[in-house]
């Protein structure tokens, strides 16, 4: 999730703490709820909306149908961004934004490795793996080129 090309920030004055690279993918990988993904419309508008994800890598895969919104969003203008956070109280808020380039893929080889790769990170046996892609499926493959973070449980 965290290569050295990418920029992590502090965002600044009296805040939290930041994660660091190796807590961010802790924090990714236990999934404590849906990724905001967020596009740019056709109008100029943002478009967010909660979905399910995975980590491979430094990268963050997104499961969607193809052609929907955010597909369409993506492949005209590549620059997205991530939002997750968990907590209740502003004690205990911890969170990232990613902010990245994103890659639609809904080539069949690619979405059968893919779809087992998810199916794998759910916990599903080897002999139980899917063997064809869903039909009319589609990933939005993220790499990172920015990380913000935040961890209100530790001082800054």
């Amino acid at each position: 999730m965290c290569p050295k090309s990418v920029s992590f920030e502090l965002l600044g004055g009296d805040m939290p703490a930041q994660l660091t690279p190796g807590e961010v993918n802790e924090f990714l990988d236990s999934r404590p709820g849906w990724i905001t993904f967020t596009s740019i419309g056709k109008d100029g508008y943002p478009h967010s909306v909660p979905i399910g994800y995975f980590r491979v890598d430094d990268d963050v895969y997104i499961g969607c149908r193809d052609r929907t919104q955010k597909v369409l969003n993506a492949q005209r203008n590549s620059k997205v961004s991530l939002s997750l956070e968990s907590g209740n109280t502003m004690q205990d808020i911890k969170g990232i934004l990613i902010q990245g380039d994103a890659t639609v893929i809904n080539t069949p080889d690619e979405m059968l490795e893919l779809t087992r790769e998810a199916a794998r990170r759910r916990g599903a046996p080897e002999h139980a793996l899917p063997t064809q892609p869903p039909p009319g499926a589609a990933y939005i493959k993220v790499t990172p080129t920015n990380v913000i973070s935040w961890d209100y449980a530790r001082p800054g």
